[in-house]
């Protein structure tokens, strides 16, 4: 890992972003764009805040029990699941959503751009310990936009010769003020698989707008791009637009599996929503040799306003 002076005279842009010593000794990119304030860790290159100047409230939670540690993964923000979504495929014992949030990334470059926002790039490359996990030559890269929006490109680079597939998500951990006064809209009549029923094979059928009592666990497939989470408790919208993904998990944990998480404090699962931009379930990514696949996710708020239409 390059240390923070080095980082900071290749990649600093002044007061609109610099690279600091986080939790853990962690390097973590604090970002002050004209639009909006976040922070970014090169462990997992998982955003961790985003908050628009417009806005009283952060739009992702973020763990005050988090783990910030080599090879584990953070509670909150913005994690990224891959080169599998879930469990390890091939059931040897490798880590659930592999490897990718759990290593250093490496930041390759920063802009300040035109309408005041600021760009971030990260990227990974295949290493003898990735091999070890997962016997695939690759290149992932993470282009991050913090402006009035959040946006995150996420590209898979097939750099060996031989062809692989991939499940994936960027797994967004959305802040609400009480989930008991959450709904997400956009998902009516579409099909999924439900997981925390314990009948993983059997697909359902959503019936009307989604809302949480107890633990949500499901993944939509054939979902729409453009989803709307309703926050009634802190009076606004955050709207999620995927692409280059037909999959939307959507996860809480609810009060019992929550109190057997570590680093969720009591009652910490009443603060977020889980609508992650995927490809998992049967939406499999296969690349050839020097094939290219990026999913895409687009996260944006708005005050409530019952005039609005319900999602973009």
């Amino acid at each position: 890992m390059e240390n923070l002076e080095t980082l900071n005279a290749a990649h600093g842009l002044g007061d609109a972003l610099r690279v600091v010593a986080g939790a853990g000794g962690l390097p973590i990119i604090e970002i002050h764009s004209a639009h909006a304030t976040a922070r970014i860790a090169l462990h997992g290159a998982q955003v961790l805040r985003f908050k628009p100047h417009r806005q009283a409230a952060d739009l992702l939670f973020l763990s005050d029990r988090a783990v910030y540690q080599t090879g584990k993964a953070i509670r909150g923000g913005v994690p990224i699941c891959w080169p599998w979504f879930g469990p390890d495929p091939k059931g040897l014992g490798l880590p659930n959503h592999g490897f990718a949030r759990t290593t250093a990334w490496q930041l390759t470059g920063t802009e300040r751009l035109d309408d005041g926002g600021v760009l971030v790039e990260l990227v990974l490359r295949d290493t003898p310990d990735t091999r070890a996990l997962w016997p695939h030559a690759f290149w992932l890269k993470l282009r991050v936009r913090i402006g009035q929006q959040l946006r995150l490109e996420l590209s898979t680079h097939n750099t060996g010769d031989s062809t692989f597939a991939i499940t994936q998500a960027l797994h967004s951990y959305l802040a609400v003020g009480d989930i008991a006064h959450t709904q997400l809209l956009g998902l009516a009549g579409t099909r999924f698989l439900d997981k925390a029923t314990g009948a993983q094979g059997v697909e359902r059928q959503q019936v009307g707008e989604v809302e949480f009592e107890g633990e949500v666990d499901r993944i939509y497939q054939l979902a729409p791009p453009k989803l709307t989470l309703v926050d009634n408790h802190l009076q606004r919208q955050i709207h999620i637009r995927s692409e280059g993904s037909r999959t939307a998990v959507v996860w809480n944990p609810g009060d019992t599996v929550a109190a057997r998480l570590s680093d969720l404090a009591p009652g910490d699962h009443r603060r977020f929503v889980c609508v992650e931009t995927a490809n998992a379930g049967d939406e499999v990514v296969t690349l050839a040799p020097g094939d290219v696949a990026t999913l895409t996710c687009v996260i944006t708020s708005f005050d409530a306003d019952p005039t609005a239409p319900t999602y973009l």
